[in-house]
């Protein structure tokens, strides 16, 4: 089941992996995206994740157009104007682990695995491919094409799928999440947005925009009212 919760002006959702793509699940995500634009800076959305699928994610009601709308959300999770975390509890595959590759930071349980969507026969030829290349390299996107194992939690954390591997109750755990608040919000989406668009961009159209982004800090720095326009060179 999924579950969302806005508490105290922190989002939280709750994923299991083992259910299929359906359109409740992408209104769910993107209910969870509203409540990450609605909060304010120095809030953290988190994301709870666990269980595994028993083949593709997928179900009876699922169309080409569902999924549209599934890439979307993921895409527009990975914009949202404050920092998500990922808490992967337990095994973890199917829509969590797409959601997982789509947050900000990423802890996963000691003992847990990472599945990424396929059959015995194949994988889920989705955006999940797309992202685990740009993640982890080609050498990760052709282990899940062509054998689909799992990736265990320490495995995944030295491909760069995760940050650290610690029990979702560690208080190191909640330290993090304070580590992160700290920079949460705009300021942080414009520095996350560079830094996806840096391995697309040309270095001549790049530097106008992190000159815009640093004369932005600057006058930030001074209290002044951040440009709007992009800086020129």
């Amino acid at each position: 089941m999924t579950s969302t919760s806005n508490d105290g002006n922190a989002p939280d959702l709750r994923i299991d992996g083992s259910l299929p793509l359906s359109a409740a699940l992408v209104a769910e995500v993107n209910a969870f995206a509203d409540a990450c634009e609605d909060a304010g800076p120095g809030t953290v959305g988190t994301l709870r994740l666990r269980g595994v699928p028993t083949g593709l994610p997928v179900s009876d009601e699922v169309t080409v157009h569902t999924v549209n709308k599934w890439e979307r959300a993921l895409r527009r999770l990975e914009r949202v104007d404050i920092a998500t975390v990922a808490i992967v509890e337990a095994d973890c595959g199917g829509v969590a682990a797409e959601l997982l590759l789509s947050s900000d930071l990423r802890i996963m349980a000691p003992g847990s695995s990472l599945r990424f969507p396929a059959t015995e026969e194949t994988a889920w030829p989705g955006m999940v491919l797309y992202r685990l290349r740009q993640q982890a390299g080609h050498g990760a996107a052709r282990r899940c094409l062509l054998l689909g194992l799992p990736f265990p939690a320490e495995e995944a954390r030295g491909l760069g799928l995760v940050d650290e591997v610690l029990d979702p109750a560690d208080a190191r755990v909640e330290s993090l999440l304070a580590s992160v608040a700290t920079r949460s919000g705009p300021e942080f989406a414009i520095r996350r947005r560079l830094a996806m668009e840096a391995s697309s961009t040309a270095f001549e159209d790049a530097l106008g925009r992190h000159l815009s982004a640093c004369d932005r800090e600057l006058r930030r720095l001074r209290d002044e009212t951040p440009s709007e326009e992009p800086a020129r060179v």
